[in-house]
């Protein structure tokens, strides 16, 4: 294993485009590191700069303590997964995860000993002799993971290796690549788009926009303190709410009534005449659920239902209201660059599964203002979260980190979240 450090790194195409722009990373021994944006981020151009596939036009590449900008991929002991299923169809699994290892002359001693070993680690030891035209989508992405880890190789690296498979497969592979990086503890990147596995994976996320690294940190941070709207937008499902609201005398006048932010949120807004303000869907409520415990936390408004959403154990609400032409303009473009089509701006309302408010009614809904974030609309920063948030120290241990972020999950604010009174009582390896 071995840690792997970016400095300035810099890819430039011959038309000049920068794909990657001046992004410095520290990756630690061990850690799982996510790589995620909308497409055309220059996410998978990172990845394959680190194995070797792409050039590197400035910066430095270092895996371990040692500079690899020339070495070929073959001579940087890191094996890679792909998106697409890169299996010799006329290869049993056996000969399809041994075959790294058959190229660098192994012996068959331990061909079979390493074979058998990933093979165990990923249920495939009765599928040895099958061909892979025989497998489901799943064990297919099994074998390929199995070549990778044969190798023995400093780090894994995943190019979007689930994006091929079903909603149900992915949930399932998901779990088994976290198990498996948890088991071996060897240092890993994995690029996606799909934020659900940014999340749920890493140790921390790096999200990337136009090729500029934007913010370095473990999940729960991005999710409750990004640094800019981009970062805010991305990260979410259904994404944060942005609310024009102007200032003035000391207060923000928002569509849904006048704002006063606690201390824990207030923010110098001296010489501003227009902010946005970010509340997550689930920041919101149906105020007739709300207990009065929290209530004074908040503040109540009154709203225009158009659509609500029942999911069973959650509903989400849509509001739609009117913004000035310049924000209504800005956050278009915010949904371009989000890979979104721009919609009509709208509040989505995460309710409890209780709440019973009706479509196309009249309803008084609760925010909680200890949540929300105040953004400068012009240039996207968030002026409630600290500049040096932007890029946490990497976890040095990946075990240790995945348990720090599950004690984080577990913890709770009794007063977060307000309560009703029913709760109240292709794979292929990078070798040459």
């Amino acid at each position: 294993m071995a840690a792997i450090t970016m400095k300035n790194i810099v890819k430039q195409y011959g038309d000049g485009f920068p794909a990657v722009n001046d992004v410095s990373l520290d990756i630690a021994d061990g850690e799982f590191m996510i790589l995620v944006g909308p497409s055309g981020c220059g996410k998978s151009t990172l990845l394959r700069m680190i194995v070797g596939l792409e050039d590197i036009t400035s910066g430095d590449m270092l895996i371990g303590d040692e500079r690899v900008n020339e070495k070929a991929p073959r001579d940087r002991n890191l094996s890679m997964v792909f998106q697409n299923y890169a299996l010799y169809p006329h290869l049993t699994v056996f000969e399809n995860i041994a075959f790294p290892l058959r190229l660098h002359k192994v012996s068959d001693t331990q061909v079979k000993e390493r074979v058998q070993k990933a093979a165990a680690l990923l249920e495939l030891t009765e599928h040895l002799d099958r061909k892979p035209a025989n497998l489901s989508g799943g064990q297919r992405q099994r074998v390929a993971m199995g070549r990778a880890i044969v190798r023995e190789a400093q780090a894994f690296l995943f190019d979007e290796p689930l994006s091929n498979l079903d909603a149900k497969l992915r949930g399932q592979m998901r779990t088994e690549i976290s198990r498996l990086q948890k088991r071996l503890g060897i240092t890993t990147v994995y690029v996606t788009h799909d934020q659900v596995e940014a999340m749920t994976l890493g140790d921390r996320v790096a999200v990337l926009r136009k090729g500029v690294l934007q913010q370095v940190a473990s999940p729960r941070t991005l999710y409750e303190e990004p640094v800019n709207l981009f970062v805010a937008g991305f990260i979410g499902s259904p994404p944060m709410n942005f609310i024009p609201a102007a200032v003035a005398d000391g207060e923000l006048r928002t569509p849904f009534g006048p704002m006063r932010l606690p201390q824990t949120r207030s923010v110098d807004l001296s010489g501003r005449e227009m902010v946005l303000v970010g509340a997550r869907p689930e920041a919101f409520e149906d105020a007739a659920v709300v207990s009065d415990t929290v209530r004074d936390h908040g503040m109540t408004f009154d709203a225009n239902v158009d659509v609500i959403e029942w999911l069973g154990n959650e509903q989400y609400a849509y509001v739609p209201y009117e913004a000035p032409d310049d924000i209504r303009k800005r956050l278009a473009e915010l949904e371009r660059e989000l890979d979104s089509e721009a919609m009509r701006t709208q509040l989505v309302v995460s309710l409890d599964a209780t709440s019973r408010l009706a479509e196309g009614s009249a309803a008084p809904l609760w925010l909680d203002l200890r949540t929300v974030h105040i953004f400068d609309p012009a240039s996207g920063d968030n002026l409630t979260v600290s500049p040096t948030r932007g890029v946490e120290a990497p976890a040095r241990q990946s075990g240790q980190s995945t348990a720090d972020r599950g004690s984080e999950a577990g913890a709770s604010d009794e007063d977060s979240r307000p309560q009703t009174p029913q709760a109240g009582a292709g794979e292929g390896t990078a070798s040459g």
